[in-house]
């Protein structure tokens, strides 16, 4: 395993504080690398201090190496003395001795320098420099430790040392990561993963696969992250490097975790705990399996385990892991027990261990850690109602923060000064705070998807209220909100439905300028009024923007939880044949809340196109079948969906003969026997010809993803007709369209429809989705159907929200393109006629649940 006394593991994936609920992998102690030059026969003090150091008796380790020291120096080998002071150093790190390792080190470089003439020295100085470094990161001092290993990477490269450049790259990656710049690590990984695949199987190899899959659980791939993680399992086992092995299973249990396997996630922990020779490991694997406990509900099992995380805690030497670890087990602790209650930690004791989190922070000079633990510790004084104390640490916090750049944790300090200055009625104060948060939430733009690993709990819990809050402290300014204030909150909803976006693709998905909508409305469509309606916590708000009209805005004033409850009702009816009654019922009561206090204003204005930039739950609620008592709102207008982004100005559907590419599946393939064959795909497909539109055809076994891939190239389709199973999820590896080989999901999709170079000029119009629907019992599953839409390129997307009677979509899409392609009407309209058809001619499809689902998101002209 060893060459000489050349160990091939000086590496290091330390867990940044800035996602403190779930830590990222933590390595366990790197290996002694360094060795006198091969002519010489290793000398016995530098095995033996490596030996202890290896079996974790690093203070053993310091008093064999102290010794050796003093031996070389005495004898004038300064060669061996710097190698030995390097190996010190490292033992000083475990030991937390940061003073005496950077003591050691640095002596070790001045010695190297004045020695380093030739190549055998030029590798030892390479690999001190990557000591350094760890040095530096272990304190805090990212910046100066991302410099260093740059400089012993070109050291390496100098040399030839293939191995230790990659050393040294994967330790620049992790910097990256620490440094809140996710994309970046993840690029210098996946380079250095294709580099690294063919070599032999080494610790170096172990190490970087472990990075690459830590960084892609960040990012959301998470088979992907879990397969490359066991590749670096299995080479760590077949090495016999317990420390390899069990920071391995530590990242195992990462990912499972948010794959939703909390039980696999346990065991995985419990491995690595077990398993680890690091006490930091040890620690931070039964931390994250304490989160997990209180995360499921387990309580008697977490408070078992609780006071022996609590003691191993309070064992650990002062480092960035130790902070970070006293940081994750207090806010565990806030988490999963109330102020007050019966917890195994009373209130004091964690503002103790929070206390000493910022001592340690200080001796260390991190201000980065520092930060986090006086935040920490401002947000118990926060739960204590302390309101002055809690805002002192916390502007305290802001301030390290913004020192070091550290906008993934300056956010949080911006939203808690927020909260707290409302708390005490300095109201401006309290909105500029909330404002800021904001800001610095859109600078992180490509990043905020790595700081909130979990997107069902994390971004709901720490991101969106940033949002939501700052809307609500807007809104409630005087009986009236001024017009300067409706325009913020409705532009904050659009950024929250960005960042939605980002979050659930993993990264940054738009990078164009949106479109104002009030553009399209005041000049281009005067008789289209959008609606912005939004659930806060003690009132739906509904801000209009009327053509050519001030923004109007009324509020009802009801509790989130009973606007939910109603919507999650009709969701529920609406599709039930025998529910009419109820179904009416309840989408009178929403028609009362978002319409009925504007109406007279509607008609004034001769609107008769309503654009919804829909929230929260009534993203999953069909527009066109509120009910005013007498009519169905689509009788009245026509209706779309709008995110408030658009890729390209909207402009009419152009008016000459458009082309279609269609394809569809009338039998799913064997392996996805649960979907149900769509018979009447094929009638459909050919309604579509027969509406006007010259169609290029894909059925059954010749629609493919390479076959569709093949055809979007071919020809710039103004329309792209997709007739088969689908589904829209919370989660983009959740949602998919199904082709003859299997699903296409959203990622291949977006892939697909963009393959052909794109210009504003060749977009795809309209992207039809048929047959598709919502995930059943995800509640945010129309994100899926907003992100399809996003992310195809089409200016419209017009998809299903649950699926319908395949003979009913068939004459639906038939009337939807024989409208749009004859009448010359705007997609919104075809819409409506179409769906109108359905409710006036056909009886047997009357009910909303067969014409309501269509939506039209996009483009409405």
């Amino acid at each position: 395993m060893y060459p000489s006394l050349i160990a091939t593991t000086l590496l290091i994936c330390i867990v940044s504080s800035s996602c403190p609920a779930k830590a990222a992998a933590i390595q366990s102690s790197p290996s002694i690398p360094l060795s006198p030059p091969p002519s010489i026969n290793p000398p016995a003090p530098l095995q033996q201090g490596k030996a202890l150091y290896d079996a974790g008796r690093f203070a053993d380790a310091v008093k064999v190496l102290q010794q050796a020291v003093q031996d070389y120096r005495s004898q004038g080998d300064s060669l061996r003395q710097a190698v030995t002071l390097s190996n010190l150093s490292l033992a000083y790190q475990q030991l937390g001795a940061w003073s005496e390792a950077k003591q050691a080190v640095e002596e070790s470089l001045g010695l190297l320098r004045q020695e380093a003439t030739g190549d055998q020295q030029q590798r030892l100085l390479a690999q001190t420099l990557d000591i350094q470094g760890r040095l530096q990161f272990g304190m805090g001092q990212t910046e100066a430790a991302l410099a260093t290993w740059q400089q012993a990477a070109e050291l390496h490269v100098r040399g030839g040392d293939q191995t230790g450049e990659m050393r040294s790259r994967l330790n620049q990656a992790q910097a990256w990561q620490a440094m809140g710049f996710y994309r970046r690590s993840l690029d210098t990984l996946t380079e250095l993963n294709q580099a690294l695949q063919p070599q032999p199987d080494s610790l170096v190899k172990a190490v970087g696969l472990r990075s690459l899959g830590d960084a892609l659980q960040v990012i959301g791939d998470l088979e992907q992250s879990r397969q490359v993680l066991q590749q670096s399992l299995a080479i760590a086992r077949q090495l016999k490097s317990t420390a390899e092995e069990s920071a391995a299973l530590f990242s195992l249990g990462n990912t499972a975790r948010a794959q939703q396997q909390p039980q696999q996630a346990q065991e995985f922990y419990k491995q690595a705990a077990q398993r680890s020779p690091s006490p930091i490991l040890q620690t931070q694997a039964r931390l994250n399996w304490l989160s997990l406990l209180v995360e499921t509900g387990q309580r008697a099992e977490a408070e078992t385990l609780l006071l022996h995380v609590w003691m191993q805690v309070e064992a650990l030497p002062p480092s960035r892991p130790g902070i970070d670890a006293r940081i994750n087990l207090v806010q565990t602790v806030m988490r999963g027990w109330k102020p007050g209650s019966n917890s195994p930690l009373a209130t004091q004791k964690l503002a103790q261990i929070l206390a000493m989190a910022v001592q340690q922070a200080q001796s260390l000079g991190d201000r980065r850690a520092e930060s986090f633990a006086l935040g920490s510790l401002g947000g118990i004084y926060e739960q204590n109602r302390q309101w002055a104390e809690a805002q002192h640490l916390t502007e305290q916090a802001l301030l390290l923060s913004q020192s070091v750049s550290a906008a993934d944790i300056s956010y949080r300090w911006q939203w808690q000064l927020g909260r707290l200055l409302k708390q005490q009625n300095s109201i401006p104060g309290a909105i500029a705070a909330y404002e800021a948060a904001v800001n610095t939430l859109q600078s992180l733009r490509s990043d905020l998807v790595a700081v909130n690993q979990d997107v069902q709990f994390t971004f709901r819990d720490s991101v969106e209220p940033v949002y939501r809050q700052t809307v609500e402290l807007l809104l409630s300014q005087g009986e009236s909100p001024s017009p300067q204030n409706l325009d913020k909150a409705r532009r904050l909803i659009e950024l929250l439905q960005l960042a939605e976006l980002d979050n659930f693709f993993r990264e940054a998905c738009l990078n164009a300028q949106p479109v104002l909508l009030d553009q399209v409305v005041d000049r281009e469509n005067p008789t289209a009024a959008i609606f912005y309606p939004i659930i806060l916590e003690n009132q739906l708000a509904v801000i209009l923007k009327a053509p050519n009209q001030p923004l109007r805005y009324h509020a009802i004033p009801l509790p989130e939880k009973e606007v939910e409850r109603v919507l999650a009702r009709l969701q529920q009816v609406i599709k039930e044949p025998d529910a009419a009654k109820e179904v009416r019922s309840l989408s009178h009561q929403v028609y009362r809340w978002l319409i009925q206090p504007v109406e007279a204003d509607l008609q004034q204005s001769r609107v008769n196109t309503l654009v919804f930039v829909l929230d929260g739950l009534l993203r999953n609620i069909p527009m066109a079948a509120l009910y005013d008592g007498n009519q169905y709102l689509v009788e009245k207008y026509a209706v779309a969906l709008s995110p408030g982004l658009q890729l390209f100005a909207p402009q009419p559907l152009a008016q000459t003969q458009l082309n279609a590419l269609t394809a569809g599946l009338t039998q799913p393939p064997p392996a996805y026997s649960q979907f149900a064959p769509l018979p009447e795909v094929k009638a459909e497909l050919d309604l579509i010809q027969q509406a006007g539109l010259s169609t290029t055809q894909l059925l059954d076994q010749t629609f493919t993803q390479t076959a569709l891939e093949k055809q979007v190239n071919a020809l710039p389709f103004k329309v792209v007709h997709l007739a088969t199973h689908g589904q829209f999820s919370s989660q983009a590896k959740d949602t998919f369209i199904l082709a003859a080989d299997g699903p296409i999901d959203v990622s291949q999709l977006d892939r697909i429809l963009r393959s052909r170079t794109q210009t504003p000029a060749e977009a795809i119009e309209l992207l039809v989705l048929s047959a598709c629907q919502t995930a059943a019992g995800d509640n945010r599953a129309a994100l899926g159907l907003a992100g399809v839409a996003i992310r195809a390129g089409a200016r419209s997307t017009l998809a299903s929200l649950w699926q319908i009677d395949d003979r009913s979509t068939a004459l639906f899409i038939g009337e939807f393109y024989r409208e749009l392609s004859t009448a010359k009407v705007t997609k919104a309209e075809a819409l409506r006629r179409a769906q109108l058809t359905l409710l006036k001619q056909y009886p047997n499809y009357s009910r909303p649940g067969y014409w309501a689902p269509y939506v039209l998101v996009g483009n409405w002209l």
